[in-house]
């Protein structure tokens, strides 16, 4: 892709260890703007030092059952991927990486992200979204923990993800 031209497919990233609603506000926004997104779930083996809870192909399960869900299944494929994003970008034929923003920490991290993937692809564009009020407290991590903890998570993920959390963490899980 050259820059002159218009960008028709872009990539939403994410580790997605669970996907919240967040995430989807992230994707539901991307799909109103570009007719074709590609949700791009990271293998991200050690992700702050840690693994993921849940495996990728569980990962990818989650945000598929979770599109149909909300109703945005519509234009959105979910594909995993191993590697850089900027060469599952190209893999996928997408001119341009969508990111949801909650804080200025987030801001300062995908901006150095932004950059080396500039470095990387040049024709490759970073696109950044606002994250709707609600859904600025919201991260994987938070609800993981609240969820080992045995607290309601519903407001912050839909049902089918409510259940794999329930199964991973046990009954306390509500």
């Amino acid at each position: 892709m050259n820059n002159n031209e218009i960008i028709d497919h872009v990539v939403v990233p994410g580790t997605f260890d669970p996907v919240t609603f967040g995430h989807l506000d992230v994707i539901r926004r991307a799909r109103r703007l570009f007719p074709k997104v590609t949700v791009g779930v990271a293998a991200s083996a050690r992700k702050h030092g840690v693994g993921p809870t849940f495996s990728l192909d569980k990962r990818v399960q989650m945000i598929r059952d979770a599109l149909v869900e909300e109703g945005i299944s519509e234009r959105v494929d979910v594909q995993p991927f191993t590697g850089l994003l900027v060469g599952f970008c190209e893999e996928v034929g997408a001119g341009g990486v969508v990111k949801g923003l909650r804080a200025m920490t987030d801001f300062e991290y995908e901006l150095q992200q932004a950059d080396l993937n500039y470095h990387l692809s040049p024709d490759m564009e970073s696109i950044f979204v606002m994250s709707s009020p609600e859904y600025g407290c919201v991260s994987s991590s938070i609800v993981r923990e609240l969820a080992s903890l045995g607290s309601d998570v519903s407001f912050l993920v839909p049902p089918s993800v409510e259940r794999c959390l329930r199964e991973r963490f046990g009954k306390g899980a509500r």
